[in-house]
Formats: structure tokens, sequence, C-alpha cells
């Protein structure tokens, strides 16, 4: 099975510059927890989640609604290709220690988004098991 058949297509998006007001808006709208930022040509240079506003924004006590998407952006964005295998976004998802994967087309511009959930419910149990203990394990540092 490949990563096209498990995606969510047309994921929403914004540009690096866009207020992060706006982002955290596309999240309610969209029921998400992650937004791919991508270039004006449509390729993923970074994602924004709920978790990087609080952490890399809020936790030091900066000003949200001063704030745009590249300040708080996780980059660059960790992709997999819609041709992919559910077996390698697995991969990816355990070795990035990731939940969510920007799923590109030939020519780098972003397509759909996968996610654990998405594996669960299209990937062999064995495959979702262990992309979930490998992902949700603390890291070692």
């Amino acid at each position: 099975m490949d990563v096209r058949s498990a995606m969510t297509p047309n994921p929403a998006a914004c540009s690096a510059d866009t207020p992060l007001h706006e982002v955290a808006k596309l999240m309610r709208d969209n029921d998400c927890g992650q937004i791919p930022v991508i270039d004006a040509a449509g390729h993923p240079v970074g994602v924004v989640t709920d978790r990087d506003i609080v952490v890399r924004l809020l936790a030091d006590g900066r000003d949200a609604n001063a704030a745009c998407a590249t300040d708080c952006m996780s980059s660059p964005a960790m992709t997999i290709e819609a041709t992919r295998t559910l077996a390698d976004a697995c991969d990816l998802m355990e070795a990035q220690r990731v939940r969510r994967l920007p799923v590109v087309d030939a020519d780098g511009r972003l397509c759909g988004m996968v996610a654990q959930a998405d594996i669960a419910l299209h990937g062999r149990d064995r495959e979702t098991l262990e992309v979930v203990k490998q992902v949700s394990e603390p890291a070692h540092h």
C-alpha cells in the first residue's frame, strides 16, 4: 500500500509569514495539530504544531499576536513522497519520532498529510503498533 492510499489530500497549509493566530485558526478549522509551511512553489519548508506554538513561543513569554509561522516552526520539514509505501512512512515516523508527515508529489510540492491514525486505519496491525510504540517512547538524552 502506498502513502497516497492513506493520506489526507490537499491539507491546509500556510507560508512562513502567515500570522500565528491565522495558523492556529487553520488548526482549529481543520481539526488538526500540524500545519505545513510551504514556499511560493508549494514545497514544504517546515511545519508548525500546536506543541511548537506552546513550547517555542508561549512558554518563553513571547507575544503570539506579533508572531508568524516562521517564529516557531520546525524546519526543515520531514516529508515523504506519495508513492512510497506505508512501511516507509512507518520507518520514517519511527526514526524521526513524529506522528505526522507532509506528503509531497514527484515535484516536491505538498499534496497531503499522513498521520499515525491514517496508518492505523489502513496499515497492518504490527506496523501500526510498532510506529505508536517507537514514536511514543520518551527520548533518551
